[in-house]
C-alpha cells in the first residue's frame, strides 16, 4: 500500500522540498508502471478533461484547464502570446515633427500603442506591398500643434495653463477611413484602446504631424501585435498538513503562508490549524525555516491542473482570445494530421 501510495505521489504530484523540487518530470507514459493503464486512450481523456472558469473581468480571465499535459498547456499560452492577430501601427509618414521626440522614437512609440480593432475584420496585407487597401489596412492621422494660451495669468508656471495641446495623448489619434472603409464598417469606432497615452510633451510653435498604417501582425513578428499584457499559468498548489497544528506553532504556521490559505479554528479551547484555500498561496517556502514546522506539512502542487491567467491589452475581451487560440491550436494539430496523411506508406 506504501508503495502505491509513493507511486500516485510520483504520478500525480510535484513536490516541493526544503531544498529541491521533486517529481518533475511526466513519468506516466504506457509501460512505465506495472499495473497502470497509461495508454492514451480519448474518451478516459474526455472524460477527464474540463475548464473552469474562476474569475472573469472586463481584461482579465482566470481558468482552470485540468487534465492536460505541461505541453499542450505550454502550447496554448505560447499561441496567446504570439501567434493570435492584432492590427498594431506598421508604417509611420512623418510630415512634420518639430517636437523634441526624434522620429525613430515618435515612430515606436505610435506603434506600441494598442489599436481597439477587430483583426477579424481584416486580411494579412501581403509582403512586399506598399499600399494599404480597406481589406487590410486602417489609417489614423495624427495632426497637432501647441500655442500660447493669452488668457493665462503672467505670474503662472503651470503648463496646463499657459499652453493650449502641450501634452500629445492617444486620444488625439483619429480614423481616417481608406476606401471605402465608412461603407464597408459604418459602426465602426476605431480609435486607440486608451485615450490617455502620452505620446510627446510640445511647447509654443512645435507640432507633430503625422500619418500611420496599421497592419493585422501577430506577436512572433513583433510584440506591438501581442494581444495579452501577460498570459501565464501555474500548477495547483496542494497543502498537506501531516499531524494536527496548534496554538503557536498554528498561528506560526498561519503567518508562513499567503492571506486566507490557513485558518485556525477553536475546537475545544485550543488553536488548531487547517488548509482554507491553497490556491492562494505562491509557495514561498518560508514554512522551511522554522525546525518545528518544516517537518509538519508537504507542499506540492497537482501536476495537471493548470490555473491560467490571461490579461488582454484591451484589443480583444479575454475570452475571445482564449477562443481565438484554441482554435490556432485546432488548425496546428489539423496541418499535423494533412501532413501525415500526405506521407506514402511503405
Amino acid at each position: 500500500m506504501a508503495a502505491k501510495r509513493g507511486t500516485d505521489e510520483m504520478r500525480d504530484r510535484v513536490v516541493l522540498g526544503e531544498f529541491g523540487v521533486h517529481n518533475v518530470h511526466t513519468t506516466d507514459f504506457p509501460g512505465n508502471y506495472p499495473g497502470y493503464e497509461d495508454a492514451w486512450d480519448r474518451r478516459r481523456f474526455e472524460e477527464a478533461f474540463r475548464v473552469d472558469i474562476i474569475r472573469e473581468e472586463e481584461g482579465a480571465l482566470e481558468f482552470d484547464m485540468v487534465g492536460i499535459d505541461a505541453a499542450i498547456a505550454n502550447a496554448f499560452r505560447r499561441i496567446l502570446l504570439a501567434e493570435v492577430p492584432t492590427m498594431a501601427v506598421e508604417k509611420v509618414f512623418v510630415y512634420n515633427n518639430t517636437s523634441i521626440v526624434q522620429d525613430e522614437i515618435l515612430a515606436h512609440r505610435l506603434g506600441l500603442i494598442p489599436i481597439r480593432a477587430d483583426p477579424r475584420l481584416f486580411e494579412y496585407r501581403n509582403q512586399g506591398d506598399e499600399e494599404g487597401t480597406e481589406i487590410d489596412t486602417l489609417q489614423f492621422q495624427l495632426k497637432i500643434k501647441c500655442s500660447r494660451n493669452p488668457q493665462a495669468a503672467k505670474e503662472s508656471s503651470d503648463p496646463n495653463e499657459l499652453y493650449f495641446n502641450h501634452k500629445v495623448y492617444s486620444k488625439h489619434m483619429t480614423w481616417v477611413p481608406l476606401g471605402n472603409q465608412t461603407d464597408l464598417f459604418p459602426d465602426a469606432d476605431f480609435r486607440p484602446v486608451h485615450d490617455d497615452i502620452l505620446i510627446a510633451l510640445l511647447r509654443p510653435g512645435q507640432e507633430i504631424d503625422v500619418l500611420m498604417h496599421c497592419v493585422k501582425g501577430i506577436g512572433k513578428d513583433h510584440a506591438k501585435f501581442s494581444p495579452v499584457a501577460t498570459a501565464s499559468y501555474r500548477l495547483l498548489p496542494d497543502i498537506t498538513l501531516l499531524q494536527p497544528i496548534e496554538d503557536e506553532a498554528a498561528e506560526m504556521l498561519q503567518k508562513c503562508f499567503s492571506p486566507g490559505v490557513i485558518e485556525i479554528q477553536n475546537i475545544k479551547g485550543k488553536k488548531v490549524a487547517r488548509v482554507a484555500n491553497a490556491r492562494l498561496d505562491t509557495f514561498s517556502r518560508e514554512v522551511f525555516r522554522h525546525e518545528g514546522l518544516k517537518n509538519l506539512v508537504r507542499l506540492a502542487r497537482v501536476r495537471n491542473h493548470y490555473i491560467f491567467s490571461v490579461e488582454s491589452t484591451g484589443i480583444l475581451p479575454p475570452d475571445v482570445l482564449v477562443s481565438e487560440a484554441i482554435k490556432i491550436l485546432m488548425g496546428k494539430c489539423q496541418r499535423f494530421l494533412n501532413e501525415l496523411d500526405s506521407v506514402p506508406m511503405e
